[in-house]
């Protein structure tokens, strides 16, 4: 199973990765982390990036290209990869595309975690962790039974600086404008799987298996 998971920021890729992750036995890909193990590395791609990324700069295409080829050639992607974070944008996914086609591993599917926008927003601006158990919880979905606990630990609500309304739907807009072209650039390629990535998490999941 080699998959690419597409979604606005909060749509919950990461969580479902890492759920397919431990159940497929297959490694989720994630670009950020990719990216810090490769410099921690010192992998040949790694070193290059660390010097862009001490200079202040974006580390470019080519050399997240460059990483990912490095991390498909580790022995546990033999039986498929969930790609997440990338691609971003219809060029990337075009590179990604011909990397794969080099390396004999093409995608079987590109799934889109379809969430609507409002509850977006309810996610990623009601997103709070408790000062004393370190639990994120949302004002929005939480159970009362889990604020209670946080405050009988003696726990606050800490609210990240980045999790405001002009922040997320900044976000929001950067995903609509560069990553939502991705949706028809899969469907032309007959590779776009579509999910209702809101509800429950193990909900989501079931969805999810079913397609896959």
């Amino acid at each position: 199973m080699r998959i690419v998971l597409l979604g606005a920021p909060g749509s919950g890729k990461g969580t479902q990765a890492k759920i397919l992750m431990a159940e497929q036995n297959i490694p989720q890909i994630s670009t950020g982390d990719m990216l810090r193990a490769a410099v921690a590395a010192g992998t040949r791609f790694g070193k290059q990036a660390k010097k862009v990324m001490d200079s202040g700069d974006l580390v470019s295409d080519e050399i997240v290209l460059g990483i990912i080829s490095e991390r498909l050639n580790e022995p546990d992607v033999e039986n498929g990869f969930i790609l997440d974070g990338f691609p971003r944008t219809e060029q990337q996914a075009l590179d990604l595309e011909e990397l794969l086609n080099d390396l004999e591993m093409p995608l079987d599917a590109a799934v889109l975690m379809d969430v609507d926008f409002d509850i977006l927003m309810k996610r990623l601006t009601g997103r709070r962790t408790c000062s004393a158990t370190g639990k994120l919880l949302n004002v929005h979905f939480s159970s009362p039974e889990e604020f209670e606990e946080c405050r009988q630990a003696g726990g606050e609500l800490i609210q990240r600086e980045d999790d405001n309304e002009e922040t997320i739907g900044n976000r929001l807009n950067v995903y609509r404008e560069q990553t939502e072209p991705l949706v028809e650039f899969y469907r032309d390629r007959d590779l776009l799987k579509t999910i209702d990535a809101d509800g429950a998490v193990d909900e989501v999941n079931k969805r999810l298996l079913a397609i896959i």
